[in-house]
């Protein structure tokens, strides 16, 4: 099957991470190189570092970025200070997160990834480690249900994971259809006209399988630290946990003085570590998201590095 993957606010993230040619850059997700080949176009004596911790994608990027000034390296982007310190690079002009699943992922079924189509429980984005079907399959209901309402956000994540509990005591689940059938005979009827009723939890699967709040949790505070004076830090998410955690970090890098508000003049002494590119975050104009019904959930925000006092 060929990697392909529709690359989300590309125009958007390209101009919004401000490339300059003899600039170094970082785009985290590689995936299919979408980012990845439009900001390698636009360096002369810059340079990409392109990660990604799914080999197919490493090895897909590597084809598409051969003659560019370029390099591809299979890694977590929750490792990137590493892998540039590996590389002797202490600072870099910009950094791209693109945090969606790409669409080659949820297209290719043997990946395990969609509810639509029939396959193992896999949801590996490394292909090593944890699979959704373990998951399923040994967690207690408590921590199913815990995964269902943390990271799904999933209102009857109870009474799913009882379910599933249920029927794994009589066989067990190995495949997506059988856990979408499962999720969807124990939700409310009324609650299946509501989308898919199976998209909260395998959200929430694939996200705990891949640690994917934990990676950005890492990689956030190593990302702005690594970026020089007027860097940018572009990145893109896709549901409400990773948007606010993004949110509140950016906000926390923009904010100055802590002195409480009866101090006459400021004693802390904190500046503003960055400045946001805009107040709202960036989203897919009417035109993408006809073209790629997937951008509806994306949301761009960027920060720009202050340099220090």
């Amino acid at each position: 099957m060929e990697f392909k993957h529709i690359s989300v606010l590309l125009n958007e993230t390209i101009e919004s991470l401000g490339i300059v040619s003899d600039g170094v850059y970082v785009d985290g997700t590689a995936g299919g190189a979408g980012h990845s080949k439009e900001i390698a176009k636009r360096l002369d004596k810059g340079l990409l570092i392109a990660l990604d911790r799914d080999p197919e994608a490493v090895k897909v990027a590597t084809e598409r970025l051969e003659g560019y000034n370029a390099k591809v390296i299979n890694s977590n982007f929750s490792e990137m200070d590493k892998v540039l310190s590996e590389l002797e690079i202490d600072g870099v002009n910009g950094i791209l997160l693109d945090l969606g699943v790409s669409s080659y992922q949820l297209d290719n079924a043997e990946r395990g990834f969609s509810y639509h189509k029939d396959a193992p429980l896999d949801m590996r984005m490394s292909s090593s480690g944890v699979t959704a079907g373990d998951l399923v399959n040994n967690l207690s209901a408590e921590e199913l249900t815990d995964i269902f309402y943390k990271y799904g956000e999933e209102k009857f994540s109870s009474r799913i994971a009882r379910k599933i509990v249920e029927e794994r005591s009589k066989k067990a689940i190995e495949t997506t259809l059988e856990l979408a059938e499962i999720i969807a005979g124990a939700v409310p009827a009324a609650a299946r006209r509501d989308g898919h009723p199976a998209r909260k939890v395998f959200q929430a699967l694939r996200i705990a399988v891949n640690g994917e709040l934990e990676s950005l949790e890492k990689v956030l505070d190593k990302a702005f630290n690594l970026l020089k004076a007027e860097g940018r830090l572009a990145i893109i998410t896709f549901h409400s946990l990773e948007d606010r955690m993004v949110k509140n970090k950016f906000k926390e890098y923009c904010t100055g003085c802590t002195c409480p508000p009866d101090f006459p003049v400021c004693v802390c002494g904190k500046k503003p570590r960055g400045r946001l590119l805009s107040r709202k975050p960036i989203e897919a104009t009417k035109e993408e998201l006809e073209l790629n019904p997937r951008s509806r959930s994306a949301k761009l925000r960027v920060i720009i590095k202050e340099a220090e006092n």
